[in-house]
């Protein structure tokens, strides 16, 4: 017998009922064309409906219950504001608890789920236990008779002697204030002098590029310094001594180290007809320490100058009359300190590693002096004037440096010598 499929119920496929077997509605499914379209908030509660698998018979229950639930608070609200108008205590009072109790049932499922939204479990618990901890501390307030003594204290208080206590805490108030001031203006000044040091340093620099541009253009040009011109080697020199006078230790550093690399300070090896220097076949000018001519001579300038913590490695100071200058603490490597006067001056933990104090053996050696000729082979008034110096903790002495300072320093120089004088002969006898 042939069984019509369509007559079993088990197998009959309503396309409104069921999806098909990859999970999608079926296309048959379609409303009638001339079906409303449901509205937002009617898909929104289908689904929600949908997924709390709520039957139609209790939906239906759900929304007369709340209908029900609003028309009852609105008349526990009637009833309260009957009983105030009224002035009948227990019938203002029954519908004032009816709303609250209306108004929980409402308000308490979302706040609910606002903490569920919102608040992870984590964070629920941490709320739960600070309001415990808080509740928890009134209550052992209260139980350990923490009240009653704050009110004791409130009763026993004497409230005239606050006067007092109050014109000493606005005294406080008063100095602290003023403290606050001082502070803030010492604040002030220390910024302002902080800027002023800053604008200073920037106004040096500008000032030191503006001569070494100045310098420059003189010694490149056509007639320049390293020509036989003696105005323009004066004027260069008026130069020199200005703004070595009107920068600090650094800028005075600086300077020299840019003369002394430029070879502006060396005596330079010159024709005798021209005046134009030689050079030494290697690339640079051929040096004449005897009859050379400097382009720039610094003979004075650095008398009595503070130099002290600065850096003049590799500088060329040959010559120079740096009476009672101050290098406490100077980078001296490799610098030339040869015929240079040094009397009274203070290299107290200097740098002298490499420092050319000399020419020739320190055998022979010996300072400068102002009327003979200076020997560079025996080294003979070819040393550096350091009578009366300060030589207290200056680094990498050599040997041969502390044998010419302990033979021509004089007896306050010898004092000073690291390492002593011991078995060195005093040359100067003084």
């Amino acid at each position: 017998m042939t069984t019509n499929p369509d007559s079993n119920p088990a197998t009959t496929n309503n396309p409104s009922d069921f999806q098909n077997q990859n999970g999608k509605e079926n296309p048959t499914s379609q409303k009638p064309s001339g079906a409303v379209a449901p509205s937002q908030g009617e898909q929104t509660s289908a689904t929600a409906v949908h997924k709390l698998n709520i039957p139609p018979s209790k939906l239906i229950y759900l929304e007369e219950a709340d209908s029900s639930n609003s028309w009852m608070l609105l008349v526990a609200i009637a009833v309260m504001g009957l009983g105030l108008g009224l002035d009948i205590f227990w019938v203002g009072f029954s519908g004032a608890l009816v709303a609250f109790l209306l108004s929980l049932r409402v308000i308490l499922p979302v706040v609910q789920g606002w903490f569920t939204q919102y608040l992870t479990a984590q964070e629920r618990k941490i709320l739960v236990g600070f309001i415990g901890f808080l509740l928890a501390i009134a209550g052992l307030c209260k139980y350990l008779g923490v009240y009653r003594g704050v009110s004791q204290w409130l009763t026993q208080f004497k409230y005239d002697e606050f006067g007092s206590w109050a014109e000493w805490v606005g005294a406080v108030g008063q100095v602290s204030i003023a403290i606050l001031a001082v502070y803030v203006s010492w604040a002030q000044y220390v910024i302002s002098r902080d800027l002023t040091i800053q604008q200073n340093r920037i106004t040096q620099q500008q000032t030191i590029d503006a001569y070494f541009q100045g310098i420059s253009e003189l010694t490149l040009s056509n007639e320049g310094m390293l020509e036989d011109w003696p105005q323009e080697r004066a004027v260069a020199e008026g130069r020199t001594a200005a703004i070595l006078s009107s920068v600090d230790a650094a800028g005075k550093a600086k300077i020299l180290r840019f003369l002394s690399q430029s070879r502006l300070l060396t005596p330079l090896m010159r024709d005798r007809h021209l005046g134009r220097p030689l050079l030494d076949g290697s690339g640079g000018y051929a040096e004449d320490r005897i009859y050379g001519l400097r382009v720039i001579d610094l003979g004075v300038i650095l008398a009595g100058t503070n130099l002290s913590d600065t850096d003049l490695r590799w500088t060329d100071l040959s010559e120079a009359n740096m009476v009672r200058i101050n290098l406490k603490h100077c980078d001296l490597v490799k610098a030339n300190l040869s015929r240079t006067v040094l009397y009274e001056a203070n290299l107290a933990g200097a740098d002298l590693k490499g420092t050319r104090l000399f020419y020739g053996s320190a055998e022979t050696a010996s300072p400068r002096r102002r009327n003979a000729t200076p020997d560079y082979e025996t080294g003979a008034h070819t040393g550096v004037v350091i009578e009366k110096a300060n030589l207290t903790g200056v680094k990498r002495l050599s040997e041969e440096q502390r044998y010419y300072f302990c033979c021509w320093g004089g007896e306050q120089t010898r004092a000073t010598i690291p390492g002593g004088c011991e078995g060195i002969p005093n040359k100067l006898g003084r």
